[in-house]
This record gives C-alpha cells, sequence and structure tokens, in this order.
C-alpha cells in the first residue's frame, strides 16, 4: 500500500466510526435533543470525511478533479447541523419533555420573554 491509499483509508475508517458513534447515540440517548445532536454532529462528520476520501482518491489515484464531491461535502456541512437545530426547536415548540435528569433550559427563558412580549 501507498502513503496515499494508507491516508484515504484513514479518512474512510474516521467516518465510519463517526458514523458508528452517531448511530450508537441515536440508540443510547434519552430524549429527541440528545438524539438529534448524535445524529447531526457525529454523522455528519462522519459522511464529510467519507466523501473526501472519496475526493482525494479520485484525485490522487484516479488523477481526476471532481467538483461535485467537493460541494457535496459543503452541502452536507451547511445543511445537516441547521436541520438538526430546526427540528430540535420544533420538537420543544410542540412539547416534547426534556429528559427528567436534564438540568439546564436555555430556551424556557428565550420563550417566556417572547410571550410577555407579545402579550
Amino acid at each position: 500500500m501507498t502513503a496515499v491509499e494508507i491516508i484515504i483509508s484513514l479518512f474512510v475508517l474516521l467516518g465510519g466510526f463517526l458514523s458508528l458513534l452517531g448511530s450508537i447515540g441515536i440508540i443510547r440517548f434519552p430524549d429527541v435533543y440528545g438524539r438529534l445532536h448524535a445524529a447531526t454532529k457525529s454523522a455528519t462528520l462522519g459522511v464529510i470525511s467519507i466523501m473526501f476520501a472519496t475526493f482525494l482518491f479520485f484525485l490522487l489515484v484516479q488523477g481526476e478533479f471532481v467538483g461535485k464531491l467537493l460541494l457535496t461535502i459543503l452541502f452536507v456541512f451547511l445543511t445537516a447541523p441547521v436541520a438538526g437545530m430546526m427540528m430540535g426547536r420544533s420538537a420543544y415548540r410542540v412539547g416534547v419533555p426534556l429528559w427528567e435528569k436534564s438540568s439546564q433550559d436555555d430556551l424556557k427563558k428565550m420563550y417566556e420573554k417572547k410571550m410577555k412580549g407579545s402579550n
């Protein structure tokens, strides 16, 4: 194996490991907010690592520059965390409860201020 193949393999393994961690987090976290965090953070980094390995493979091994892969990385990097945040806010607004052992609720103060201001 060449150094390029080793680097590409490391990125694929890192991406797979991060995706595995995200999957375990989805199963193990007790509430929807923790599960969303696991799904958006680690899975996003996992997908980006695998896509970057694919980009490096085509660039360094095949000799082809595939700009669509870079655009895919950018798209996933920008949209997945925002989608997770919006799903979390939507869950909060419809009243999905926090885990009973949660000690902090930052959105509660913000929504209380909004409700007082709208009256």
